[in-house]
């Protein structure tokens, strides 16, 4: 049975049931899906893949994400983190999203995945 506390002056809330936050493992492979969808214009693999994505932090339905470009002259660097921002917040389970751009390290064709390398021969 689920029961809730009320403290007095403070106004009433349902209890948080375990279902109201999505579970970590669900709500990542749900990003990670998002961004598969997002493909560099320059190559034809997604920005996942490709190893554009250095980090995503999930707090409770607020996701941070930092990420770079294969160049600081790509032709999306204005366009893709907000690309990446709409794509995450389309998600149901989360409301806001933080993409911050980073040049440090450098992407270099190291990051790509083995699936990609061998997509484009490098393997």
């Amino acid at each position: 049975m689920n029961t809730a506390v009320v403290q007095f002056n403070q106004p009433w809330k349902p209890p948080v049931q375990q279902s109201d936050y999505p579970t970590a493992a669900s709500i990542d492979d749900k990003i990670i899906a998002q961004l598969r969808t997002i493909y560099d214009p320059e190559l034809p693999v997604n920005i996942y893949d490709l190893g554009l994505i250095y980090d995503i932090q999930v707090n409770h339905r607020h996701v941070d994400v930092v990420m770079t470009l294969t160049s600081p002259n790509c032709p999306v660097a204005g366009s893709m983190p907000a690309q990446v921002e709409c794509a995450i917040k389309a998600l149901d389970e989360i409301d806001d999203v933080c993409v911050e751009l980073t040049w440090d390290p450098p992407w270099n064709s190291d990051k790509l995945s083995d699936e990609v390398k061998l997509t484009l021969g490098l393997l």
